[in-house]
């Protein structure tokens, strides 16, 4: 079987993924990318072609018509590979239902078409008028909550509801990230069968390799139990301000306590400032961006708590393959079936500094529940979502696709 990704981009995370699907028997997989800098892909997430083994194709990305990107030559390309299966996910995906010389040609050559997604802050058809009235709910391409939402906004997510309500179960299947997915895409149509839930993760293989090899590794900081860590993009939805400002009210009752930033992006200048502005430069550990597993995995070993203040996803399963508790709120969905409240870490309310403060204050003068939920962390990595879960998910979504007509 032939499949072809569209991509935004070759993040390094799902590199590892496809690697392991073009090894499936009877599976070769192609990706193809924009050529240049594009508009989908986050700000500052770390791109490689090292490692991989299977085929890249790279076009020219552009902003279509209806304001949102697309690649150039599509269908040309669709006609050099003959894939037997495309999977894209969105904006990729509405970029072949609205090309319609595109749409007809895939399915004249019975072309299985499969979108991937999460689905993250895509309401039930029921819901949608409702939920995209409220402000709360529309988020920018940022990820930023927007300060109202007009008639004109109202309309264009009408149309994005009915134009999801179209396409949806036009496609051959949907490969997903969360359960949720079942109710969600249900309600535009989508039959059940169709909906294969493949989950979300790194390559644990590859980071228990790491960790194996840095076990006996001499310690890259000093041992401090009271080290908090966060991973990922400065980027101003991954809200590491919040962390920076409990930092200052931590240091009361814990004099030792430190945050490891591990990271960088635009927002790197601005948390500097604030460490500085509240006197706790000398608690707030800036390292940058970390790309080396192994050098990854030894700031991991170094700390005590895995907290996420914002949205996120995969740091949370590399944290706990390094057996630590995670405290998050709401991140991308993919944290429900991670986090287990008051097993292998907390939920905090949303956007609630207090709330996500208090839950770091209780998890760290209690350093026997550190080691305890960083157990439970590691238990739920091997036993329930790692990378075998993904690529048997694949695997069974492909199996489903072959057996179709």
């Amino acid at each position: 079987m032939k499949v072809l990704f569209l991509f935004e981009g070759l993040p390094h995370y799902y590199n590892d993924v496809l690697n392991r699907l073009n090894a499936l028997p009877d599976t070769q997989v192609s990706v193809l990318i924009p050529e240049n800098n594009n508009t989908s892909l986050g700000k500052n997430v770390f791109q490689t072609d090292k490692g991989i083994s299977f085929k890249v194709i790279r076009t020219e990305e552009y902003v279509a018509w209806y304001g949102k990107a697309f690649l150039q030559h599509v269908k040309s390309i669709i006609q050099s590979e003959q894939p037997d299966v495309i999977i894209a996910g969105w904006p990729y995906i509405q970029g072949i239902f609205l090309d319609r010389s595109l749409y007809r040609y895939i399915k004249a050559n019975k072309i299985k078409l499969v979108e991937k997604s999460i689905p993250y802050l895509v309401p039930k058809y029921s819901e949608a008028r409702r939920f995209y009235a409220s402000a709360k709910n529309v988020v920018n391409e940022t990820l930023t909550v927007t300060d109202k939402v007009s008639l004109v906004d109202q309309f264009k997510y009408f149309l994005i509801t009915q134009f999801r309500k179209y396409y949806l179960d036009k496609l051959d299947a949907h490969v997903c990230y969360v359960e949720e997915a079942f109710d969600v895409l249900g309600s535009y149509g989508v039959d059940k069968e169709k909906i294969h839930i493949i989950y979300n993760s790194p390559d644990t293989d590859k980071i228990f390799q790491s960790k194996q090899k840095i076990s006996n590794a001499a310690p890259i900081l000093p041992a401090n139990p009271l080290r908090i860590i966060h991973v990922g993009r400065l980027v101003k939805w991954k809200k590491v301000h919040y962390l920076v400002s409990i930092i200052e009210k931590l240091k009361k009752d814990f004099p030792q306590v430190e945050l490891l930033v591990v990271g960088n992006g635009p927002e790197e200048e601005h948390l500097k400032q604030q460490a500085n502005a509240l006197g706790v430069a000398q608690q707030v550990r800036f390292v940058g961006g970390v790309y080396d597993p192994e050098v990854l995995g030894q700031y991991f070993q170094a700390s005590a708590i895995y907290v996420l203040a914002g949205v996120g996803g995969l740091s949370i399963n590399e944290a706990m393959c390094y057996e630590k508790p995670v405290i998050c709120s709401v991140c991308d969905g993919t944290e429900k079936k991670l986090v287990r409240n008051n097993v292998n870490g907390f939920f905090f309310e949303n956007d609630d500094e207090e709330d996500l403060y208090q839950k770091i204050h209780y998890l760290l003068g209690k350093p026997d529940l550190v080691k305890q939920m960083g157990d439970h962390s590691l238990q739920i990595i091997q036993q329930e979502i790692n990378i075998h879960t993904v690529i048997n998910g694949y695997a069974e979504t492909f199996q489903y696709l072959a057996g179709k007509k």
